[in-house]
């Protein structure tokens, strides 16, 4: 199998690496996919998601993926980031899912339904894993590739036709909504508070199933991942503007090498994200912290968060589900430790289910100064890094520390 990494800028791994490291983190772990290699035009596979493609726009690869077999029981762990995060499964776990499975795909215009991109659709919107019989123009070519934001994918296959052999179970609630002629914002929201997670929504929004009728596309798998992150985050912060101040508390937690503590102050509604790539991972060999930052105060962004992209939003909406089961507003700065331990980029749910775990964990504090003061030991004594370079490059406290309020005059 050849992997294909970003970060590498699609190296092989036969030299030393072009990021700097001398050998390769996702080479290392090949003997653990034990990948089961289709051998054949053809095959019947239980699809648990699908996926749309963004080069070439607006004429884009429309897939659906699935494993070279039918699989009775547990399909859906093949795409299931929470389970996978509440199951504790580590990056060779995933990898090994995610490997096996087969991208078949073909062209299609955003704005033409075709055949295929109905069947797609209803592997979508199912509630369950469909199966699927695929009839394809030559055997899959087995090449991994890796992404910071879309899930990690396996083999790909140009696909000549597919057919359902298995009625989809597509819930009551969601029916209605696709049914009815809602903006895609609206649908969104309500399927969301009705507890369908943002993994079945980027599918649902990717294949062309949301939005006012007429309207209606396909949407790229990466720009629908964002897209769902920030309008759920956008509803509930309109909700958390009425809600109180809250107390100085600090979160933290981790996963996968991931590691988020969240600073939470009483001030209103902001929030900046700054990740760090500690020395010796896979995006910094060098011997200082890198890192990225982006920050809104309680207007909201104007623009695309280009500094961390969807890292921002995803961590933005785990903070905003925390604010909002505790019925509190706060200016809120959240610090990303990207360690070694992360040696594979697998998505953009890393580090939503990271920081989602985090905020399980807090602690609260009687004044600024003291929760700092505990911020700066900790990070110096688990990363052995002076954080306060990084606090000083803090947007949000700056504001915090220089914007005058109606209280502290009185």
């Amino acid at each position: 199998m050849k992997l294909d990494c970003t970060h590498c800028h699609g190296k092989y791994y036969t030299q030393p690496m072009s990021c700097g490291h001398s050998f390769c983190p996702i080479y290392t772990k090949l003997p653990q996919l034990q990948t089961v290699r289709l051998d054949k035009e053809n095959f019947q596979g239980t699809a648990p998601t699908v996926f749309v493609g963004r080069y070439g726009y607006p004429q884009v690869n429309v897939g659906i993926l699935a494993p070279p077999d039918k699989i009775e029981k547990e399909a859906e762990l093949y795409d299931a980031p929470k389970e996978w995060s509440k199951r504790g499964f580590q990056i060779p776990d995933v990898l090994g899912f995610r490997s096996v499975l087969i991208h078949s795909r073909m062209q299609a215009p955003v704005r033409m339904a075709k055949k295929y991109v109905e069947i797609s659709q209803e592997v979508a919107l199912s509630s369950s894993p469909v199966d699927v019989e695929f009839f394809l123009h030559k055997k899959p070519v087995y090449q991994m590739s890796t992404s910071d934001v879309e899930t990690v994918m396996g083999a790909k296959a140009e696909l000549k036709k597919a057919v359902l052999a298995s009625s989809p179970h597509i819930d009551a609630q969601v029916e209605k909504v696709v049914d009815d002629d809602l903006k895609a914002v609206e649908s969104l929201s309500l399927l969301y508070k009705k507890g369908f997670d943002e993994n079945f929504l980027t599918r649902i929004l990717s294949v062309g199933t949301l939005g006012l009728k007429k309207q209606r596309k396909l949407v790229p798998t990466r720009w629908a991942i964002t897209s769902v992150d920030d309008t759920l985050g956008k509803n509930m912060i309109d909700e958390i503007k009425e809600y109180k101040q809250m107390d100085y508390q600090v979160f933290f937690g981790g996963y996968m090498g991931n590691y988020f503590m969240v600073l939470c102050f009483p001030y209103v509604w902001s929030y900046e994200l700054f990740e760090m790539y500690m020395p010796s991972t896979l995006l910094n060999a060098e011997k200082e912290v890198k890192f990225s930052t982006d920050h809104e105060f309680y207007d909201g962004r104007k623009t695309y968060a280009e500094n961390c992209v969807g890292g921002y939003y995803a961590s933005r909406l785990s903070v905003l589900e925390k604010l909002h089961s505790l019925k509190k507003q706060g200016a809120v700065v959240v610090l990303r430790f990207i360690t070694e331990e992360y040696t594979t980029p697998l998505g953009v749910w890393v580090p939503r289910q990271a920081s989602r775990g985090a905020v399980q964990h807090g602690r609260e504090f009687s004044s600024q100064i003291e929760m700092l003061e505990y911020v700066k030991n900790f990070v110096l004594e688990r990363f052995h890094y002076d954080i306060d370079k990084i606090l000083k490059e803090s947007k949000v406290l700056t504001l915090i520390k220089t914007q005058k309020r109606l209280f502290d005059f009185i």
